[in-house]
């Protein structure tokens, strides 16, 4: 009995599967890297066919698409007075970047595109407007309304103020105007048929197949339409100032004038 006591003793550790007698050291598994936040630009809601132009031209890259965010540029600067998390904002004019200047790194400020004003129809009742000193814009719409930002604080309205008084038809149209929140608004009224006639940019119309442009407004009526672009101050990381130097340079800039972007 001794003997097979002893015996087994010997052939046991021998017949245990391999798993059972050499147990693995565990396997330590690297916590997953933390990804960069993405990139947020906040641009102005007449850039909205172009910016998703330019951000698509960004993923091309290999790079993370930027979110967007697309709105009135009164919004837009509120927002980020309010703490938003943006990295880029591009404003319709430069003095809501200036509301905002307090939040901005303000070495990366610059104007990268420009446009122009017109005056749009619906497509499906189209005519022409001559656009000269004398217009009567009144007169044009008739018994109908027409549309455009608010003068009051949306850059499109502010400029077209300052074409219509130009041209001497601010004082007999501003009755008959229908203020819209942002351009895009005014343009809707526009393509619905709800104002007779919109004073929008040249991009905007440029979008849009339910509405005709009856004239463009001289260069000389108004300021110079321009697109400030600026990094936000603690949002300015390294994949919002690479996003950056990608709308601002050679690439970025021949996207914007493909889709009627010039220059500022």
């Amino acid at each position: 009995m001794i003997r097979l006591a002893l015996l087994l003793a010997l052939l046991l550790p021998a017949a245990m599967p391999a798993a059972l007698r050499a147990v693995p050291a565990p396997v330590r598994v690297p916590a997953p890297a933390r990804l960069p936040p993405p990139v947020r630009l906040y641009a102005a809601a007449s850039l909205t066919e172009a910016m998703g132009a330019v951000a698509d031209g960004y993923a091309a890259t290999c790079q993370p698409r930027p979110v967007l965010v697309l709105a009135g540029t009164p919004a837009l600067a509120r927002q980020i007075l309010a703490g938003a998390p943006a990295s880029v904002f591009i404003a319709a004019d430069n003095s809501w970047m200036d509301a905002v200047a307090s939040r901005l790194v303000p070495a990366s400020r610059r104007a990268i595109a420009g446009n122009r004003l017109v005056l749009v129809v619906p497509a499906a009742r189209p005519r022409r407007a001559r656009l000269v000193p004398g217009f009567d814009l009144a007169g044009f719409v008739g018994a109908g309304h027409w549309t455009t930002g608010d003068p009051a604080f949306v850059p499109v309205g502010r400029y077209a103020r300052a074409a219509l008084v130009s041209l001497g038809a601010w004082d007999k149209a501003a009755p008959r105007l229908v203020r819209a929140d942002n351009v895009r608004a005014a343009l809707a009224y526009v393509e619905r048929g709800d104002a007779a006639a919109g004073v929008v940019y040249a991009s905007d119309a440029r979008a849009s197949q339910r509405v005709f442009v009856a004239g463009i407004f001289p260069a000389a009526s108004h300021k110079p339409i321009t697109y400030p672009a600026a990094l936000v101050a603690g949002h300015d990381d390294a994949g919002a100032r690479a996003f950056f130097a990608f709308l601002t340079g050679p690439r970025g800039r021949a996207i914007l004038a493909a889709q009627g972007l010039p220059p500022p």
